[in-house]
């Protein structure tokens, strides 16, 4: 489905008929169904991958069909999943419970400003399933009814949920201005869990959730393409700079594992993230080793539900331990962190086998990461840099007029705010921040996470990309920032297919590319001419 062009698009979000423009809906929103077009939603999963996983009931279906060939018993199945996830998961009982529909959350949402749709309001996304609840398990809801807020289950509100659990990128911004801090992040997730109860779901969540069971990694790279991936990225740094490397692979006995989201590996423009790492490591003489088996750090399983989360952030573990190191060092990656801080430690820890981290550099103790035992690359160099381990040269990336797009995941659900921030006032000699709004815990989403980064829904990632390119395009225009930098590689993926769309004069990058092009290496060609990039770098000198 061809998407409108950006000018006509960016129109169209201000002018159709939204709340934001002033429109009235003509009906009360349990009254207006859910209407799926091709290219609104997302390919379902495969028969073969959702067979793969034991989920229940696959099938052939499709969701502009009216009939999604539901088991027969699919009010029973969903119901009592629901039961089930409420004397589970007490914050799911809370949150159905505690919001007063007060609104706060309302505008904060980057799909409800880009499509101006009511029901992508994270109150009333979130109300999707509260209605049902209360209808079910609330005694006012089965005296009053739709007075009360309450409706009973139907095949329209089940497709109505499968659209709107999956026009939320669980970014939890609209978290951060609400007053009883209701996770609505947390409602979609369960939105999911009950949907592939029944055989509801999206096969760019599932199929990379099998390979990363399979193989260690979402795109299903074996081990030899894998290692031979990263090989060519060295051979890449050895022309550049003429430094030889040679990283290990599945060494047991080494200090450090390494893990980073495959994306680094094989896709730009994270593979010069990934050759930052390389020339890091090289620099300081850090005795890591990469891993084969756990080749992947980010975790589909956060789009799917708690099992698949647990299992995959366990593998992770599981290789630590074979490995013998003491222990881990993350890369740049936006769920892989949420599902180490928020999850970790009921589902897969404390990890009591390892060391509570210290750097063999710097003999800095991260106390903050004694349950978890693994430290992010940007705590990780932040700290190289304070104790003055690090010979940069920021003038190298004085072709780069900088800004710094906060991921949500490490900013919100980590606190990763201000080690980033630290490393590039010292590998760039000048970068802006985006409006105050829209940065650090306030920070917009790509637009595209939570397994929504596919080609079938262009347009409807281009609208909800808006607000976060509405804010690159004031620093673009005011101070002629060309290069947006960030630390996690869903974002440096989505952000370039947006900034191609609304913003494309602006390119996309990893913190750690900048601290690779940045750093003077020694035994490095003396007349080193390039970056990372093969792009001719301003102010070498060699």
């Amino acid at each position: 489905m061809a998407i409108p062009k950006a000018e006509e698009l960016g129109v169209s979000v201000v002018r159709e008929p939204s709340l934001m423009t002033g429109a009235i809906p003509q009906k009360e929103w349990m009254d207006v169904p859910a209407k799926f077009m091709e290219g609104d939603s997302c390919y379902p999963g495969k028969v073969s991958i959702v067979e793969y996983h034991k989920f229940p009931y696959p099938r052939e279906w499709n969701p502009v069909d009216d009939d999604w060939k539901l088991p027969d018993d699919w009010e029973d199945i969903i119901l009592n999943g629901l039961k089930e996830r409420l004397d589970k998961f007490r914050t799911l009982k809370v949150f159905m419970d505690i919001c007063v529909r007060c609104g706060a959350c309302a505008d904060k949402c980057h799909f409800f400003l880009g499509t101006g749709d009511p029901k992508n309001m994270p109150v009333l996304r979130a109300e999707l399933l509260r209605s049902v609840y209360r209808n079910e398990f609330t005694t006012a809801g089965k005296l009053l009814g739709k007075m009360a807020g309450a409706r009973p289950l139907t095949i329209e509100v089940v497709k109505e949920w499968f659209m709107y659990a999956y026009q939320c990128t669980e970014c939890r911004r609209c978290s951060a201005f609400c007053p009883y801090g209701i996770d609505t992040a947390e409602v979609t997730i369960i939105l999911r869990e009950l949907l592939h109860l029944v055989g509801i779901n999206t096969n760019w969540i599932l199929e990379p959730c099998a390979n990363s069971n399979r193989t260690g990694n979402h795109m299903g790279l074996q081990p030899h393409t894998y290692k031979d991936n990263v090989s060519y990225l060295c051979d890449d740094i050895e022309d550049i700079t003429g430094i030889h490397i040679e990283p290990t692979w599945n060494r047991k006995g080494a200090e450090i594992l390494f893990i980073t989201p495959s994306a680094d590996v094989f896709a730009e423009p994270g593979i010069y993230t990934a050759m930052g790492y390389l020339l890091l490591f090289e620099h300081i003489g850090l005795d890591y080793t990469w891993s084969t088996y756990s080749s992947e750090g980010g975790n589909f399983g956060l789009f799917t539900n708690n099992e698949m989360m647990k299992k995959l952030n366990g593998k992770m573990y599981a290789e630590a331990k074979r490995l013998g190191v003491k222990w881990i060092l993350g890369g740049e990656c936006g769920h892989m962190w949420r599902v180490l801080h928020q999850y970790m430690d009921t589902m897969n820890g404390p990890a009591d086998f390892l060391e509570v981290p210290q750097s063999p550099i710097t003999g800095t103790v991260f106390d903050n990461t004694s349950s978890t035992k693994m430290v992010h690359i940007s705590e990780f160099t932040a700290d190289l840099i304070k104790n003055n381990k690090l010979k940069l040269d920021p003038m190298r990336n004085a072709h780069r007029i900088c800004t710094f797009h906060d991921s949500c995941n490490p900013a919100r659900a980590m606190g990763l705010l201000e080690e980033p921030r630290y490393i590039m006032d010292h590998v760039v000699p000048k970068w802006y921040e985006m409006p105050e709004n829209t940065i650090r815990e306030k920070t917009y989403c790509c637009g595209s996470g939570t397994g929504l980064n596919t080609g079938e829904i262009m347009e409807l990632r281009m609208r909800s990309g808006l607000p976060r390119a509405n804010a690159l395009k004031h620093v673009e225009e005011k101070f002629n920032v060309n290069m947006m930098s960030c630390v996690c590689a869903i974002d440096r993926a989505t952000l370039t297919s947006m900034v191609e769309y609304w913003n494309p004069n602006v390119e996309i990058c990893g913190i750690s590319e900048l601290v690779g092009n940045a750093l003077v290496m020694d035994g490095e060609k003396e007349e080193r001419e390039s970056g990372l990039r093969f792009e001719p770098l301003e102010g070498m000198e060699g």
